[in-house]
């Protein structure tokens, strides 16, 4: 059986690391009721415009009936911050925690340790850096999100950035709203997409498919990853591998963010890096906000080096009122959206109840889900 096969492996890694913990949670998933604890963002009065809005604090991803049937206890907040909050009251007995990236519940090594009963901690959708991924190891947890439930919808919203930034959209909307009509104000910094040289830095599912959606606007397109894509998709594309990151930046009229946040990438772009970047770069970033020096991104549009930056990530999310990203010039900023449109939050949401149904049963997850699996880390987060 699957769950065996699991306790085996925790057996065999008590043996080389002589730690207890590894032990304890993974023969911890006994049969009976669990609590399950789910962090969501709040919808309020958008909840009742569409049937499909499952992604959120009333939806529940839609789990509630089907889990509470089964004899388990659901508790599903927004409230995830600070020691008094909702969540915390839940740490010490809940057995499953699931969050999302868009309204993520910060798993911190703090709170696994509190967490005594926690076996699994869910992504419903893909990036999993708001759990502390090696303290999740150690305790023997399992980590693992919804892989690829949300990758047609980010590559997607990151073509739309791509090209406001290029077309100086946002000036003209405001214009609009404000009343104005000025023309010159817009056009002085608008370009077509056509020609340009476009890096996605990190060629996985997200970045394959907006190399293949850019194809058609004749671009240049470079990419820079671990290993190379596959040469089929090469040809398709016309994409060239860069191997060198540092020496693909000022090749690049824009650049779009493809990487899992890890303690490698956290901070990544600082303010030297940024340096190494054509002067008037255009950046799109909907992997996550910590990859970028936040206060070396705010200088650098303010100087003009960068000349446009647009994303749905921020850290920490929700972004404080006064997060320098929310004031400074040329960016098309949004909160966390891209991955969570409605037919996204159908898909991950389908995916989380398969994962349980599965956890259920003492049965394994398909291998590309699993982020933490027996001690052991996904390759992308080591």
């Amino acid at each position: 059986m699957a769950m065996k096969q699991v306790a085996n492996s925790a057996i065999k890694a008590i043996a080389n690391s002589g730690s207890s913990s590894l032990l304890t949670r993974q023969l911890h998933a006994s049969p009976g009721s669990k609590k399950i604890v789910g962090v969501f963002y709040k919808a309020n009065e958008y909840f009742t415009k569409n049937p499909n809005f499952v992604g959120c604090v009333e939806g529940a991803l839609g789990l509630r009936q089907w889990l509470e049937s089964q004899g388990h206890q659901y508790i599903v907040t927004d409230d995830k911050e600070g020691p008094g909050c909702e969540l915390e009251k839940h740490i010490p007995d809940l057995h499953v925690l699931i969050s999302t990236p868009f309204h993520p519940a910060y798993v911190t090594a703090e709170r696994i340790k509190k967490a005594k009963n926690l076996q699994l901690l869910l992504t419903a959708g893909i990036g999993s850096d708001h759990v502390d991924l090696k303290a999740a190891a150690e305790a023997g947890l399992t980590v693992a999100e919804v892989t690829g439930s949300n990758v047609v919808s980010v590559a997607e919203d990151e073509l739309m950035r791509i090209l406001i930034l290029v077309r100086n959209f946002v000036p003209g909307y405001h214009q609009v709203i404000t009343g104005d009509w000025n023309v010159a104000g817009i056009a002085y910094r608008a370009y077509d997409l056509e020609g340009k040289t476009v890096g996605t830095i990190g060629a996985g599912r997200i970045g394959k498919l907006l190399l293949q959606r850019l194809k058609p606007f004749n671009c240049n397109l470079l990419y820079h990853d671990r290993v190379k894509i596959d040469p089929e998709l090469e040809k398709q594309t016309g994409a060239k591998f860069e191997e060198d990151l540092d020496a693909m930046l000022p090749k690049c009229d824009i650049i779009v963010i493809n990487m899992p946040l890890t303690e490698k990438t956290r901070g990544m772009f600082d303010k030297d890096r940024i340096a190494k970047m054509k002067k008037g770069v255009l950046i799109v970033n909907n992997a996550r906000g910590a990859i970028m020096d936040t206060q070396a991104v705010a200088d650098a549009c303010s100087s003009g080096h960068i000349a446009g930056y647009s994303g749905d990530v921020w850290y920490p999310q929700p972004a404080p009122k006064d997060h320098p990203w929310r004031y400074m010039p040329n960016q098309a900023m949004t909160p966390h959206i891209s991955g969570t449109t409605i037919d996204a939050q159908l898909r991950y949401a389908a995916g989380v109840k398969d994962m349980l149904e599965r956890y259920f049963k003492g049965e394994d997850f398909p291998e590309q889900n699993y982020i933490v699996k027996a001690g052991e880390l996904a390759p992308q987060y080591r």
